[in-house]
């Protein structure tokens, strides 16, 4: 599995959702589970199946989460070059034609979150501002096949 880059915060996140599958969620299934199986025959028990396939659904996401940080790279935000666009960075960019400035925090692809303003550095926005720097335009091909213009206008650390 190649690396998986993080934001400390990214990684914290992480950390808490295994922390709160591994404890809470497998108590509850498990407290499922044990009441489905009072119901009877567990041959005919629709709430037991329900029960075991939730579980085998959260042991296999507890196993993604468990890879994830194992293959981990935090990056350091008070080591990111504020001179170009790269994972860690803020970046304040202009929509030419639209003439709208739009902020985005540049994360790797495992926190990455558009409603939250936190781009993927390998969505197409992401890769294309990757290593530009400020006062810089760059022209991005989105998936529907239009393409915008965005102008760097501003790059900080997160």
């Amino acid at each position: 599995m190649k690396d998986v880059i993080l934001t400390a915060e990214g990684y914290d996140t992480l950390k808490q959702e295994l922390d709160t599958l591994r404890t809470e969620r497998r108590r509850e299934i498990a407290e499922r589970i044990r009441t489905a199986r009072e119901f009877g025959d567990i041959a005919e028990n629709a709430e037991y199946d329900d029960a075991k396939n939730e579980q085998a659904m959260l042991e296999h996401k507890i196993a993604q989460l468990e890879e994830r940080l194992a293959h981990a790279r935090v990056i350091d935000t008070a080591e990111v070059d504020t001179s170009v666009v790269s994972i860690g960075s803020v970046v304040r960019l202009r929509d030419v034609d639209a003439k709208e400035t739009l902020e985005y925090h540049i994360v790797g692809s495992a926190e990455a979150n558009p409603a939250e303003r936190k781009l993927s550095n390998e969505s197409p926005v992401g890769k294309a501002i990757m290593g530009h720097k400020k006062g810089e335009t760059v022209e991005v091909t989105t998936p529907r096949g239009s393409v915008v213009k965005f102008k760097i206008m501003e790059i900080k650390a997160a």
